[in-house]
């Protein structure tokens, strides 16, 4: 049976700004990619994201950042690569305490925003955070842009690398992502998304913005959580998935 994972950005609400609605997409994902504190989130809301996912059994791991609370983590940064490590092992260690008394592991590691979109090109700041990622555990797998240099590093460097792909976003005829300031960047049709990952799944290619088949090897779709109609979407595209006989569960065991 053919078979791939939901993923989904959570745990990011801050104090009293509400971000997505963690409970509702934890019964459609089988990933939780979780906020560390750097570009959102505070310990008492991921702790009870993390709470969640363990009562459903949904597999997590630490959504690492840029230190950029004020931009949400979307800026990128030139950061000195003795810091990046350090703050890549930093926001792993604490989201592993918190998910010890939660009951559930940090089985894999996401980064996130202007960081994901650094590291998969650029060696100098992958190499941090694969730096950082082997310090702490070398069995934690590293997710990162299907098709990016970045996967092949990773794997050189003896980790498992889970390449992503994403559910809402356009698609270059290169298969990079449509940037953000560009028309098509985000796609808002339930029905059309849920049908790009359809044909992802069973034939390795999505159509670009100009309509052209471009190939996409996925181990992972991202499903986003922070969007209008963030979940009513990422049900449909679970829904026509398992209707089409795809069965959803995550790369990762678990617990260790």
């Amino acid at each position: 049976m053919p078979h791939i994972d939901l993923n989904s950005d959570l745990g990011e609400s801050l104090g009293a700004w509400t971000m997505g609605d963690d409970a509702a997409m934890l019964d459609i994902v089988s990933s939780a990619n979780v906020a560390c504190g750097f570009h959102a989130g505070d310990p008492v809301g991921i702790l009870k994201t993390l709470r969640a996912a363990a009562e459903r059994g949904v597999v997590v791991g630490a959504h690492v950042a840029y230190r950029d609370l004020v931009g949400f983590g979307r800026r990128p940064m030139d950061v000195p690569h003795a810091e990046l490590v350090g703050d890549v092992i930093y926001q792993i260690g604490a989201l592993q305490g918190l998910a010890r008394a939660a009951g559930t592991a940090v089985r894999y590691v996401k980064p996130h925003g202007a960081l994901y979109n650094t590291i998969a090109h650029d060696r100098a700041q992958a190499g941090a955070v694969i730096e950082a990622v082997q310090a702490v555990d070398r069995d934690l797998a590293l997710v990162v842009l299907a098709g990016s240099p970045l996967a092949g590093w990773a794997r050189d460097a003896g980790l498992r690398a889970i390449e992503e792909a994403f559910a809402d976003r356009g698609y270059t005829p290169q298969g990079t992502l449509v940037s953000r300031r560009e028309p098509g960047a985000v796609l808002h049709d339930a029905q059309a998304v849920a049908a790009r990952m359809l044909q992802l799944v069973r034939e390795g290619t999505v159509p670009a913005v100009d309509g052209s088949p471009v190939a996409v090897r996925a181990d992972s779709i991202c499903v986003h959580g922070d969007s209008p109609g963030a979940v009513a979407m990422a049900r449909v595209v679970r829904e026509r998935l398992q209707d089409a006989g795809v069965a959803i569960r995550p790369f990762c065991a678990a617990l260790a």
